[in-house]
Order: C-alpha cells, then sequence, then structure tokens
C-alpha cells in the first residue's frame, strides 16, 4: 500500500474569499456535505471571528459534518482562538487552524513585532488554542519569504507547544517547485520534533505554480495538501484539488501517494461549487473543464477511437462524468425521476425533491427529452432553492428592431408589484423593469449566458453580477428561455442582497 496523504479542503475559507464568491450559511452547509462526499480529511469551515455570519456558518458545518475534521482559522490572538473553539464545540473531529506572520516583510510593516515577540506568540497562543481543542494547526504566514533558520525556530516552538500539524504555505504564490520543495526538506532535516507532525503545504497561484508546488513539496515529504475546489481563492487563487488529487491517481508511478478522497465525486463536486459562487469553470480547466475529455481534431479523435490511452490519460468516469442518457420525458413518473437521481448520485431530502420533481415536470413540457445535464442543471441551479422576498410571478416581453419593452410582474410576500420599461434590447428593458420594484439603485458588473445542453430547446443559464451600496451579489437563473433565465438570475441577486441588509420593495 502506497503512503498516504492527506487532503485538507479550503473552500469553504480560503476559496470563499476570493472576491464575488461569497456563500450563504444553507450553501456552506451544501458543500460541506458535499466535500464529505467527497472524503477529504480535512474542511476548512471558515474564520469564525471574522463575522457573527462566519461564526455561525462555522458552527452549523461543525454540527452537520461526521466524518471529516472541521477546521476554523483563528489569527493568533486570544479572542479569534475562542471564537473558534466554541464554534467547534460540537465537531465530531474538530481542528483550530491558527497562524501568524513570520516573514521580515510582514513582521516589520504588518505585524510591527520583533522575530523574538512572534516566537512568544506562537508558543502562548498554540498553548491556549490546545487547551481549547486537542487537535491545533499551526500555519507560519508567508513562510516561503522567511528566514529558514527563523522558520525552523518558529515550527519548533510551535510544536512544542502543542501543534500537531505545522502548514509551510507559499502565501503569496512567490516560490518554484524546486525552491519549495528544499524547503520542505531543510525543515524535515532541520527539525526533529516535526517527527510524527505533519508537515502541511498551502499554496497560492499568483505565477501559475500553485499545484506544482505542491506536488513537489508532496514528493519532499508533506504529508496534508491544502487547496480549494476549481482552484478558487484569494487573488488569482489556490491550489486546484481535482488537479492535485487526479496528479497523485493518475501518477501513481512518480508520487507513489495515495489519498482517500473519492475521484468520482470530483466533477459533481466541481459543478455544484461553480453553481454555489456564480463562477463558470474554465473549458480548457483541467481535469474539471469542459474540454477536458474533448477530441476535436481528426488525429486525435482517430487515435482515441482505437486505443483511448493515446489521448487520454484519465476516463471520464474516473471523475464521475458520465454520458448523457436520454431517459426521461414529459411522462416519466416521480419514481422514474428520483430513481435516476440516485443512480446519479444525489439523494435530496424530501422537501427539496418535491421542488426539484416540480421545475422537472415544467421542463419536460418544454423540452422532448431530459438529459442527464439537464438534470445536473436543475439540481444546482441557484434559484431553485431561493428563499428570497421577490418571485417572479410573470412576464411579457415585446422587441421589435427599434425598441424593447417588458412589462413584469412579482409578489413579496403578500403583495404584488407591477412595473413595465423600455429598453435597449429584451434583457435591458426586463432589467429596467425589476430596478422598478425594489428601492434601491443597482449597477450590473457582470453577466454571463451559456447553454446547458445542446439542442434548439437546450436550457440557458445567465448569471449576473450585482452591486448595491457596496455590496456584491451574484444571481443564476436557468430556462429554456433565456430572458425568464436573465430575469430569474436578477431577482436571484436582489434577493440576496436583500437578505444581507439591502433593498426593500418600493411602497
Amino acid at each position: 500500500m502506497s503512503p498516504s496523504i492527506k487532503i485538507f479542503d479550503t473552500t469553504l475559507r480560503d476559496g470563499e474569499q476570493s472576491p464575488g464568491c461569497s456563500m450563504t450559511l444553507n450553501e456552506k452547509r451544501e458543500a460541506a456535505r458535499q466535500l464529505e462526499r467527497l472524503k477529504v480529511d480535512v474542511i476548512e469551515a471558515g474564520f469564525a471571528a471574522a463575522s457573527p455570519g462566519d461564526f455561525e456558518s462555522v458552527r452549523a458545518v461543525a454540527e452537520e459534518i461526521r466524518t471529516c475534521t472541521v477546521a476554523a482559522l483563528a489569527r493568533a490572538h486570544r479572542k479569534d482562538i475562542e471564537a473558534a473553539g466554541k464554534a467547534l464545540e460540537k465537531a465530531a473531529h474538530p481542528r483550530i487552524h491558527t497562524f501568524i506572520a513570520t516573514s521580515p516583510i510582514h513582521m516589520r510593516h504588518k505585524l510591527k513585532m520583533e522575530p523574538r515577540r512572534v516566537l512568544e506568540i506562537t508558543a502562548d497562543m498554540v498553548k491556549f488554542a490546545r487547551s481549547l481543542c486537542a487537535e491545533v494547526e499551526f500555519s507560519a504566514e508567508d513562510a516561503t519569504r522567511t528566514d529558514p533558520q527563523f522558520l525552523c525556530r518558529v515550527a519548533e516552538t510551535a510544536v512544542r507547544a502543542g501543534a500537531r500539524v505545522i502548514n509551510i504555505p507559499d502565501t503569496v504564490g512567490y516560490a518554484s517547485p524546486e525552491e519549495y520543495a528544499a524547503l520542505i526538506t531543510m525543515l524535515r532535516e532541520n527539525v526533529p520534533l516535526l517527527d510524527g507532525v505533519d508537515i502541511s503545504v498551502h499554496c497560492h497561484n499568483d505565477l501559475g505554480l500553485a499545484v506544482a508546488n505542491t506536488l513537489a513539496a508532496a514528493r519532499a515529504g508533506a504529508t496534508q495538501l491544502e487547496c480549494t475546489v476549481n482552484g478558487i481563492g484569494e487573488r488569482a487563487g489556490n491550489a486546484a484539488m481535482e488537479e492535485i488529487v487526479m496528479a497523485l491517481h493518475t501518477r501513481k508511478d512518480l508520487f507513489g501517494l495515495h489519498c482517500g478522497v473519492n475521484t468520482r465525486q470530483i466533477h459533481r463536486t466541481s459543478r455544484l461549487v461553480s453553481s454555489l459562487i456564480g463562477v463558470p469553470v474554465p473549458p480548457n480547466k483541467a481535469v474539471v473543464g469542459a474540454n477536458a475529455f474533448a477530441h476535436e481534431a481528426g488525429i486525435h479523435q482517430h487515435g482515441v477511437l482505437s486505443e483511448r490511452t493515446t489521448y487520454e490519460i484519465m476516463t471520464p468516469d474516473s471523475i464521475g462524468l458520465k454520458q448523457n442518457r436520454l431517459v426521461l420525458g414529459k411522462h416519466s413518473g416521480r419514481h422514474a425521476f428520483e430513481d435516476r437521481l440516485r443512480r446519479m448520485g444525489y439523494d435530496p431530502e424530501k422537501a427539496r425533491l418535491d421542488k426539484l420533481f416540480a421545475r422537472f415536470k415544467e421542463l419536460a413540457d418544454k423540452k422532448k427529452s431530459i438529459t442527464d445535464r439537464d438534470l445536473e442543471a436543475l439540481i444546482h441551479s441557484g434559484y431553485s432553492g431561493n428563499n428570497g422576498m421577490f418571485h417572479l410571478d410573470r412576464f411579457n416581453i415585446h422587441s421589435s428592431h427599434l425598441q424593447a419593452s417588458a412589462d413584469i410582474t412579482l409578489t413579496c410576500g403578500d403583495r404584488t408589484l407591477q412595473a413595465q420599461s423600455v429598453g435597449d434590447g429584451t434583457m435591458d428593458a426586463a432589467f429596467k423593469a425589476l430596478e422598478k420594484m425594489v428601492d434601491g439603485s443597482f449597477s450590473l458588473e457582470d453577466f454571463f449566458i451559456h447553454a446547458v445542453t445542446e439542442g434548439r430547446d437546450a436550457q440557458g443559464e445567465v448569471r449576473v453580477k450585482l452591486r448595491h451600496d457596496g455590496e456584491t451579489a451574484i444571481g443564476k437563473g436557468l430556462s429554456t428561455d433565456v430572458v425568464e433565465a436573465g430575469i430569474l438570475a436578477y431577482i436571484h441577486a436582489v434577493n440576496r442582497l436583500t437578505h444581507s441588509g439591502g433593498p426593500a420593495p418600493v411602497e
């Protein structure tokens, strides 16, 4: 059996810090459940002291997840660590993850501390965290720009204070694979106390080297790899979980390492996270992009048909990507629908299943054949699970070469709102009508539309990003009518802003 390596997923913490990638509490819970199905070793649920909302989301994930370790991040401050400990009280396997910067540039300009003081705080706060939680991880922020001798002293101090995981992050994505591997090797050779302690690595992608650095560190002896789904994260993102896992899986001959991740859940996890944050996966994205298993060049097609391994080093099935099967239509019943979802690996609770079935029947009246991709789109549609203030009742659109007009009716509790507007196009007219019905001015920062499936009756997915009073929200809409999808996406975004204290209906 190959040596085992742990996968630490920080999608819900570092991934969510990516601009525009925030998630609600329920969305975090849904993502955490899927990460548990994926069988990652650690789920970093959030930064408990950052806000009341972050605290509640960490607590909710900690209460729900039973088979993975749940970690909460905390600065090396007593109040941060107390908040993390409290949020993790009901976790089956809790971990407090505390950190302090150790590079000269961070100590001088951010912390305004001498190295001696950083060592003192490391010892005191790791001991305090250890008094609240049996498992403590310590991170030396900006480790790759830290003096190596000082980094050794910090690591030794943290282990003596009770840390069982020492994280050596490439916080600003500065290192090269050779440098990073050498740093891990140096620590292992010069800090005997690290024997029996997990050495973790956490890489950012500023130079496009996050995955390469992570894998180089794994070969050098790191025993925990920190990453995010789809590589989301601050700035250019983090090391992508799916790329790390499939590299270990595909190149066992090179790495000689085993991780417990269920690779057949990778595609589903990627789609879910993309849907929750409203950021599409680029088609050329490694492993999970739409083109990852597509072959257009004739010579490639011929090769794959003759022998798959000529151009495919992984199989679609290895990441849970199934071929479409046309098995459902408007005459299909609830039992067939539920059975299809279970065969696809989904097991929604009854209330959600009822809503999904109702939406399936609506879709089946518009499409002759329902594919697995159609069903996945319904499952991951952000609007389908939306319980916000505004709901679409009906709409009427008229368009000519001169002008477009929209007449839209919404419900808001027991009230009915209606507005008409004209615009340069159908979407412009619709959005202007919608804005009349809420008390708030919005700026449309992004608009994205794509077809979920092929054919003239394909479902279209629209994603919009709205800004209101300094807050942003991404909304998603799905329909065979792209104008309806755009309206639903706009309403979804408005509802998310309303939920966070944004606009209210016009009186």
